[in-house]
């Protein structure tokens, strides 16, 4: 089986936009919430990790007819780096797919017109919209596919992505996820009492729900084959492995013994060919919810056994926030980063550390000591999916 190469990436987030900035934002280990801009926004805690309001993209034409929002200029804005850093520029479009995951997509659009009022035409797609304007972009002719699982979306689209490549449906794919302020995301999380009044702080004891954050992640997966026809400058890593699973326990809470998160986990390191013990870190889901860091905690520990205290864990979202439905994909753009530069960055310190979440969070950049990097993404109903990002061939 042909391996599936990572040989482009784009983002952006509350860090900036760019890899230069998002690589040096994760090493220098600060960020804060704050209030969003959106006179509208009446709620308890109206805050979110936002993205500079000098990196937002500029307002794009309506694709065939159809407006495009601030979750579609995000994700048309990280393709556009990724395919450049990949250097692709001649590429089949029939043999090149697209798959993005989004949870609200361009929904604030929607949100925009219910309070500034609606266009003459009724056109709109909240979802579906951000993954044919990128298909529109790179010219995909091949598969273009939306993934709108909640906050494992684009998680299951990175998998899904590999998936094309495997089975030959395709030789590239522009997978990925976009998320951008949403107001009935952010009320709903309001509702629901699971907003932190602070920051987001998983694994502390102190936590008291996550914060949400604005960015969007694009990742050129490659075959290899394909990537040493072109003589691919750059492999980040190798997609090896992915497991996905189901906990059928509740619309949103997590099933309490982690046996479905673990499955995927453990399915991941078989695709992988790999043993827990040659993981030197995982990016975990860790949201800062009370119930799904010690579950999460307890998960890793039964995987990695004694080792648990000592396998470093990456915590993005205590740096970005929790970006919804884009999450699983700047989880796996940080995984592959930290692959190819082989080192650990420090984590946003914990005031407080949870003895219930007995985890290793270092405080100091530290040596990749082991081959892969796993990556996490769980959602509501149970959605389970785990990644293996590895050192790629020479």
């Amino acid at each position: 089986m042909d391996d599936v190469l990572i040989t482009g990436l784009g983002v952006i987030s509350c860090l900036g936009s760019g890899l230069n900035a998002f690589w040096d934002g994760m090493n220098r280990a600060v960020s804060a919430p704050r209030k969003v801009a959106d006179p509208h926004a009446h709620m308890d805690i109206p805050h979110m990790y936002a993205v500079p309001d000098a990196d937002v993209p500029a307002p794009v034409e309506a694709l065939d007819g159809q407006p495009l929002g601030v979750a579609s200029r995000f994700a048309l804005d990280v393709t556009r780096q990724a395919m450049a850093d990949a250097g692709l520029v001649d590429h089949d479009p029939w043999r090149t797919a697209v798959v993005i995951g989004t949870g609200m997509g361009d929904a604030g659009l929607h949100e925009q017109w219910r309070t500034d009022g609606h266009p003459e035409h009724d056109r709109w797609n909240a979802t579906f919209s951000v993954a044919s304007a990128v298909g529109e972009l790179v010219g995909a002719a091949g598969p273009n596919t939306s993934v709108s699982n909640a906050c494992a979306a684009s998680g299951f689209a990175v998998s899904l992505a590999a998936d094309l490549i495997r089975s030959g449906e395709a030789d590239v794919v522009i997978a990925g996820g976009a998320e951008a302020y949403s107001r009935v995301a952010l009320g709903c999380f309001n509702r629901l009492g699971a907003v932190d009044p602070d920051t987001c702080r998983p694994f502390d004891a102190k936590r008291a729900g996550t914060v949400f954050g604005e960015g969007a992640a694009a990742l050129v997966l490659e075959s290899a084959a394909h990537a040493r026809r072109r003589s691919a400058a750059t492999v980040y890593a190798r997609l090896a492995g992915a497991g996905w699973s189901c906990d059928a326990h509740h619309t949103t809470a997590i099933e309490p013994e982690g046996v479905q998160i673990t499955r995927a986990m453990r399915h991941a390191l078989a695709e992988a060919g790999i043993g827990p013990a040659e993981l030197g870190c995982v990016v975990p889901h860790g949201t800062g919810t009370l119930i799904n860091d010690t579950v999460e905690s307890r998960a890793l520990a039964g995987l990695l056994g004694t080792a648990a205290l000592e396998r470093p864990l990456y915590s993005l979202k205590s740096l970005i926030g929790h970006t919804g439905g884009a999450a699983g994909a700047l989880a796996a753009l940080s995984a592959a980063l930290i692959v190819r530069n082989g080192t650990v960055p420090p984590n946003v310190p914990r005031t407080d550390p949870d003895p219930e979440c007995r985890v290793s969070l270092p405080e100091e950049a530290t040596a990749l000591a082991g081959s892969a990097v796993m990556v996490n993404a769980y959602a509501f109903g149970g959605n389970n999916v785990s990644l293996v990002m590895q050192e790629a061939a020479a």
